[in-house]
């Protein structure tokens, strides 16, 4: 699995629990983390917006067979998971739960906590979004 983590800061728990459970799906072959602009902070309140993308591998399979003594392609291989197989896998997670809106595109996770540092008498809630999205094909760096 290649994983890109460069345009992501490192913030949120539930990122980083989301991302432990998919780096042990097998069927990933890409995954990608990044910062969504809509990450913003203001007076007692902390919005952390986070996208991910991932990648399926599929099954190697010939690219050209001969057929009645012609030479047929193939369309690409199916992907060995889709993304409904991954919000049921995810679900069935502790840590991770089921996803607050799924659709054939896209999971989003929508998590709220109240952060009271120590010492200090006014906490700040912190709300996290986290966006994963299914890449069609790997990208030009992703390929061996």
């Amino acid at each position: 699995m290649q994983i890109e983590r460069g345009g992501w800061s490192g913030d949120g728990d539930f990122t980083i629990r989301l991302l432990e459970q998919l780096e042990r799906v097998p069927e990933i072959a890409y995954l990608r983390v990044e910062d969504a602009p809509a990450s913003r902070s203001g007076p007692g309140y902390m919005l952390l917006s986070t996208e991910i993308y991932v990648a399926f591998a599929a099954e190697p399979r010939p690219a050209w067979s001969r057929w009645l003594g012609r030479l047929t392609g193939r369309g690409p291989a199916p992907p060995l998971l889709t993304l409904a197989g991954l919000q049921s896998r995810l679900a069935a997670v502790e840590s991770v739960g089921p996803a607050d809106y799924a659709d054939s595109a896209m999971l989003q996770y929508l998590r709220t906590e109240r952060i009271v540092p120590p010492y200090q008498t006014r906490g700040y809630k912190l709300v996290e979004l986290v966006r994963l999205y299914e890449v069609k094909e790997l990208p030009a760096s992703g390929r061996h």
